[in-house]
């Protein structure tokens, strides 16, 4: 019995010495996020569904503001100028087949008040990832291609919202 108890003890000392280099460098999970206001209205053309649902969830789950169905409820509106998704070939092999895409997406938007007042002016995000082609691989890399997308836009989401974060506090007027 004394040996199970000493075995669980010294796997519980070896998780806390595992986790003491983490500590030390500053590492913590990542948790509620503190925008600088308590509403905000996420404005995009139609077709942008998926971004603008990702945005959306990120806000309600990652910090303590309110997402607004109407621009008139939100301290703060978020306008999607641009949301553009680009698949280039990067290389070639020799005998004139893609051998590598690079996936480009680029998000324009800023940030204003009801009021129009400029808080964030038009700011650009832009994502590359290079993606690895093979005719005999042409399912596996068709997925691969999705997964990178959904990382992407999920990236890009996460750089947006540390932008958000970094706003200046409306002032009331």
């Amino acid at each position: 019995m004394s040996a199970s108890v000493n075995t669980s003890r010294r796997g519980l000392l070896l998780a806390a010495l595992a986790t003491l280099p983490l500590a030390a460098c500053g590492f913590r999970l990542q948790g509620i996020r503190d925008l600088p206001f308590q509403t905000l209205y996420v404005n995009a053309p139609r077709g942008q569904a998926e971004l603008v649902d990702q945005i959306r969830l990120a806000v309600v789950t990652q910090s303590s503001t309110q997402i607004a169905d109407q621009p008139s409820a939100a301290e703060v509106i978020l306008d999607i100028l641009e949301n553009k998704f680009e698949k280039v070939i990067l290389s070639l092999n020799s005998a004139g087949r893609v051998r590598e895409y690079q996936l480009r997406q680029k998000v324009s938007f800023l940030v204003r008040t009801q009021d129009h007042t400029e808080l964030m002016p038009r700011t650009t995000i832009e994502i590359r990832r290079d993606l690895t082609y093979s005719d005999a691989e042409l399912l596996a890399k068709q997925q691969e291609e999705l997964t990178l997308q959904n990382e992407m836009r999920s990236d890009l989401v996460q750089q947006l919202l540390r932008r958000l974060q970094a706003l200046k506090r409306p002032q009331a007027s």
